[in-house]
């Protein structure tokens, strides 16, 4: 904190975070297209590489709105590759989000800040979640809107999804004072790399560490769902291949 024998109390806590929020966001949206686009090709390059999704895993991405990064390019990669798309649907204040399957052609309708979500196709629940910041901390802790939305749906969720945050690195702060409700990203991507996050001090990953990392994180959570039943595993992903050092899995 700014000051760790004086934390902000919650209504302090609460307007120096709106006031950074919309200096963060004006900052964002001051930064020429052209300089956007290119830090955009970079993430979604750093993206495609560091995380090997499997078959079938569904990956929750969010619309692009004022500015943030727009992942649809990396998801069109990792649909490619058998993954399923999702993005999410408010459907009332202070709950959790839920998502609908999203792939190119579907029905779609006005959300909330008329954002589009699919119209009618099935609910599912994301593996790993492409999270947009208006800003981020040394820790991974990310400045959303300020709604709660994406906090409320990691912490809901039995297995909680891998949450990729991305954003740019002029919107890093040195910390978002971050409070027992804040979940920290699992890895942060901005156009300079892949960081490890997850409440610890960041720490920038090489392409292959970052796979490395990924593929753990999948393997500890049982993710992707769809490759486990209720019963245990029923065909799990085989990492073997990201773990070079390693015994070879009798799982695989």
């Amino acid at each position: 904190m700014s000051d760790a024998t004086q934390p902000r109390a919650p209504d302090e806590l609460r307007a120096w975070r709106k006031a950074q929020r919309a200096q963060l966001i004006a900052r964002r949206a001051e930064t020429p297209l052209e300089q956007r686009s290119a830090w955009n090709d970079r993430i979604t390059a750093y993206l495609v590489d560091a995380f090997d999704m499997p078959f079938d895993a569904v990956v929750g991405f969010c619309w692009p709105y004022k500015g943030e990064f727009d992942a649809r390019f990396a998801v069109r990669r990792w649909r490619e590759r058998g993954a399923l798309a999702a993005l999410p649907e408010v459907t009332a204040p202070k709950t959790p989000l839920q998502f609908r399957l999203w792939k190119p052609g579907v029905a779609m309708r006005p959300g909330v800040y008329d954002i589009p979500v699919p119209d009618g196709t099935e609910i599912v629940l994301p593996d790993t979640a492409v999270v947009p910041m208006n800003g981020f901390d040394t820790r991974g802790y990310r400045l959303g809107y300020g709604g709660g939305f994406f906090d409320r749906t990691l912490a809901a969720l039995e297995r909680r999804s891998i949450a990729i945050g991305v954003s740019y690195e002029m919107l890093r702060l040195d910390t978002i004072e971050a409070q027992p409700y804040d979940v920290p990203m699992d890895f942060i991507v901005t156009e300079k790399g892949v960081y490890s996050g997850g409440g610890e001090p960041l720490e920038l990953l090489d392409a292959a560490e970052a796979r490395r990392r990924f593929a753990r994180l999948m393997i500890a959570k049982r993710l992707p769902r769809a490759a486990y039943s209720s019963d245990g595993l029923s065909s799990p992903v085989c990492y073997a291949d990201q773990f070079p050092g390693d015994k070879p899995s009798d799982e695989c």
